[in-house]
């Protein structure tokens, strides 16, 4: 199992945007299961109506491609927004520099303790940082959590 970002998705919907990293996730979850927070399904809405407003796909497509995802063997938690103000995900969002959305990503991965699947820089930065696993990275060769990059860690986080 591990957590799925919506970065990692949207190549599974835009082929013209897939990675061999982003493939080889697609295959894990036919013998895996990934986990995502309730966001995440607002995230792929908002792609969604962006690549409609810029042509690339048309709104009747929208119900076919939310099927294809829906059928993916993705967990919807959901208590990972309640912990943005109380559970820490605000924390992390200062600590990592990172925006809410993304804090939110990586307070469910730390909670469940699951590997963090992205392709977002600054949340697999802090991800390694906290000592997690990022799968999507393995194949462009990006250092793993023992790579000593900057950013903190769990017990000491960069401070602003």
């Amino acid at each position: 199992m591990f957590v799925l970002d919506c970065s990692v998705t949207m190549p599974w919907v835009f082929p013209d945007e897939a990675t061999e990293a982003t493939a080889r996730l697609r295959d894990m979850l036919e013998d895996d299961r990934a986990v995502v927070p309730s966001l995440w399904a607002i995230e792929v809405g908002s792609v969604l109506l962006a690549a409609t407003k810029r042509k690339r796909i048309g709104a009747e497509s929208w119900q076919e491609l939310c099927a294809h995802l829906e059928a993916l063997p993705i967990e919807i938690d959901p208590f990972s927004v309640s912990r943005v103000w109380g559970g820490g995900a605000l924390r992390l969002a200062h600590s990592y520099d990172l925006s809410a959305h993304d804090a939110v990503y990586l307070k469910l991965a730390l909670r469940r303790q699951l590997p963090l699947a992205t392709l977002g820089q600054a949340l697999g930065t802090a991800a390694r940082a906290a000592g997690l696993d990022t799968p999507a990275d393995r194949q462009q060769g990006t250092p793993g959590p023992d790579a000593g990059l900057t950013g903190g860690s769990p017990a000491h986080p960069r401070e602003h």
